[in-house]
């Protein structure tokens, strides 16, 4: 693969961009302090905007790896969510994407788009060869999200996630081929 870094991504709806230390506020308004959002998770709700400042501090010092790939969602003006590749594997040129939505911006297709604009980069520009999704079983939206991307279910990992409060869940695996967009 070809790192390219986070770059800034425009679709009909989104702009996906660079989180800044500036965004702790809409992100924890919007979803960092949500336990509907971070229900299926692998992080407990921010207790504070402090610590979700903190966060943001980790994530922009990163920002200077090129194979780093961490986009803030912003819709109608506002920053709703975020969109990364949590695993790598440069041999297979392969990524693992994930993503969380505020609540309030549920059922509207954003993550959907937000995720199909990242896997065309990532496919088209970056270079990987295959691009997957997990998800628990028992948040069978993200799985319409991989859906509409095009991605197709590979099968349930038994016990192979966890969340923040410490329960082992089946995590089911979509993926999609760059061949498959070709």
């Amino acid at each position: 693969m070809t790192h390219q870094g986070t770059k800034t991504i425009q679709t009909e709806r989104l702009t996906l961009r660079q989180f800044v230390r500036e965004d702790a506020d809409a992100m924890f308004q919007n979803w960092a302090s949500d336990p509907r959002v971070t229900r299926h998770l692998t992080w407990m709700p921010h207790a504070s905007v402090d610590v979700t400042r903190g966060i943001l501090d980790g994530w922009c010092a990163l920002y200077a790896n090129p194979a780093y790939y961490h986009w803030g969602i912003v819709y109608n003006g506002q920053l709703v969510g975020g969109i990364s590749v949590v695993r790598q594997n440069e041999h297979d040129e392969a990524a693992e994407l994930g993503y969380c939505i505020g609540h309030d911006f549920w059922g509207l297709g954003i993550t959907a788009e937000a995720a199909q604009a990242v896997i065309r980069y990532l496919f088209f520009e970056v270079g990987a060869h295959r691009i997957s999704i997990r998800h628990a079983t028992d948040n069978p939206a993200s799985g319409r999200v991989a859906a509409k991307c095009g991605m197709r279910f590979e099968g349930v990992l038994r016990g192979a996630g966890k969340t923040a409060d410490g329960i082992f869940v089946d995590t089911a695996v979509h993926a999609i081929l760059r061949e498959d967009l070709a």
